[in-house]
C-alpha cells in the first residue's frame, strides 16, 4: 500500500536542502507513482544545488531515478507497455511529443521540453524530482522497464551509460577503427570510453589531471587504449605521437567547468574531424579560443544536451548483460537525508574522499 506521505529532500536556495514530508498525490488514468530504488547523483546536481542552473524553488533535485510502480493508470500501463511491481528507468525530458521538433526525433530539444527535478512543488502535484521516496510520473514521460534482479546502485548507471552512448557514438558518429579522444574520465568519460569500445572505436584515448589517477586506471580497464595526464605530460604532443600526427576522428569533452580543455580540443582533432562539446562550463567564454582553426581544418562541433531513448536502450541492454564489471566505477551509496554530502563528495568537496559514480537510496 502506497503510504499518505513521502520523504523528500527538498531545495529551497542555493546550497540549501531541507528535509520534508510530502503528500503522495493520487493518479489518473494516465499516469503512475514509483517508488525510487536509486536516484543517480549527476554533476548537473551540483550545479543545481550551487544556483548556477537558476532553477526554481522551492524544488525536489534528482533526475536520475530507477524504480518500482507502486501505482499506474491504464492508459499510463498499455502506453508504456509496464504494469505494478515492475522495474523502470525513467527519462529526464518531459516533451510534449506533439510538435514538429518532437516528430522529427529529437523530443528532447522541444521547445515545451520540462526537466525532471526543475519543476517546482507549486507545480501540482509537486513530487518532481527523485531525491524522495516517491515520485510522480506524468502522462508525457519516457519509462525504460529494467531486470528487477540487478542491485540498483547498478541498474541506476543507465543515465551515466547512456550519455556515453549518446555523446561519444550516436551524436558523432563514431565508426569501427575511429580513434577518439575523450577528456575528462568522470563518470560520463567513463561511460564514453565503454560506448567507444562497444562501437568498435580503434583507438580510445583518455585525458585528466594527476588527481584522475584512479579513474584514468578504470579506463584503461574499461578498454581505453592510451591516458594522459595533461598538468605532467604535452597532450597535444601525446596525441600527435599516438595518432602517427594525424590527430583524433572524434573528441569528446566531458570536464566540468574547465575550458581549457574545449579550446585544446580544436588542436587534438584531426582535419574534417568532429568535437562534441557536453561539459557545462557555467556560461564562462573560452580564452583563446582560435576560431579559424574551424575553418581551416573544417572542423563539426556539436553540442550534446541530455539522453534519448535509443542511448537509454543500448545503456540498459549493456548493464543487463552484465559483461563488463560496473561495479568498479560505482563508489559510494548515500542516505537520501546525505544528499547534500552526495553532491558535496562528488565535487571533491570533501576532504579524502571522492566519488565516480553514486546514488542516493532512500528508505524502504
Amino acid at each position: 500500500m502506497i503510504p499518505a506521505k513521502t520523504f523528500a529532500m527538498v531545495q529551497t536556495a542555493p546550497r540549501t536542502l531541507e528535509m520534508r514530508d510530502l503528500p503522495i498525490p493520487d493518479i489518473e488514468a494516465d499516469s503512475a507513482i514509483l517508488r525510487i530504488e536509486a536516484c543517480g547523483i549527476c554533476g548537473s546536481d551540483y550545479e543545481q544545488f550551487e544556483g548556477v542552473l537558476k532553477t526554481p524553488m522551492p524544488v525536489i533535485p534528482g533526475h536520475e531515478p530507477v524504480g518500482i510502480i507502486e501505482a499506474i493508470g491504464d492508459k499510463a500501463a498499455r502506453r508504456w507497455g509496464v504494469d505494478v511491481g515492475d522495474r523502470v528507468a525513467v527519462e529526464t525530458m518531459l516533451s510534449c511529443h506533439s510538435c514538429d521538433t518532437c516528430l522529427g526525433g529529437r523530443y528532447h530539444l522541444c521547445a515545451d521540453r520540462q526537466i525532471y527535478s526543475y519543476i517546482p512543488l507549486s507545480n501540482m502535484p509537486g513530487l518532481w524530482g527523485a531525491y524522495a521516496q516517491y515520485m510522480y510520473l506524468a502522462p508525457n514521460t519516457i519509462v525504460h522497464k529494467m531486470d528487477k534482479t540487478l542491485p540498483p546502485e547498478l541498474a541506476v548507471m543507465f543515465n551515466p551509460l547512456g550519455a556515453g552512448f549518446r555523446w561519444a557514438v550516436e551524436i558523432p558518429q563514431t565508426q569501427v577503427g575511429d580513434t577518439i579522444v575523450i577528456l575528462g574520465p568522470g563518470q560520463r568519460g567513463l561511460a564514453s570510453v565503454i560506448a567507444a569500445r562497444q562501437a568498435g572505436a580503434g583507438k580510445i584515448i583518455v585525458t585528466g589531471m594527476a588527481a584522475d589517477a584512479r579513474k584514468l586506471d578504470l579506463a584503461r580497464i574499461f578498454g581505453a587504449h592510451h591516458t594522459i595526464d595533461v598538468q605532467n605530460e604535452n597532450a597535444i604532443e601525446r596525441i600527435k605521437e599516438l595518432t602517427g600526427g594525424r590527430g583524433a576522428d572524434v573528441v569528446v569533452e566531458v570536464t566540468s567547468y574547465a575550458t581549457d580543455p574545449v579550446r585544446e580540443a580544436l588542436s587534438y582533432v584531426r582535419p574534417g574531424g568532429t568535437i562534441v562539446l557536453a561539459g557545462v562550463k557555467g556560461f564562462k567564454p573560452i580564452p583563446d579560443f582560435v576560431s579559424d582553426l574551424i575553418v581551416f581544418k573544417e572542423i563539426t562541433i556539436k553540442g550534446a544536451i541530455g539522453v534519448t531513448s535509443s542511448g537509454y536502450r543500448k545503456a540498459i541492454d549493456l548493464i543487463e548483460a552484465r559483461s563488463l564489471p560496473l561495479e568498479l566505477m560505482h563508489t559510494h551509496d548515500f542516505e537520501l537525508k546525505d544528499a547534500e554530502l552526495a553532491i558535496r563528495t562528488l565535487a571533491r568537496q570533501v576532504t579524502g574522499d571522492e566519488s565516480i559514480h553514486s546514488c542516493l537510496i532512500p528508505p524502504t
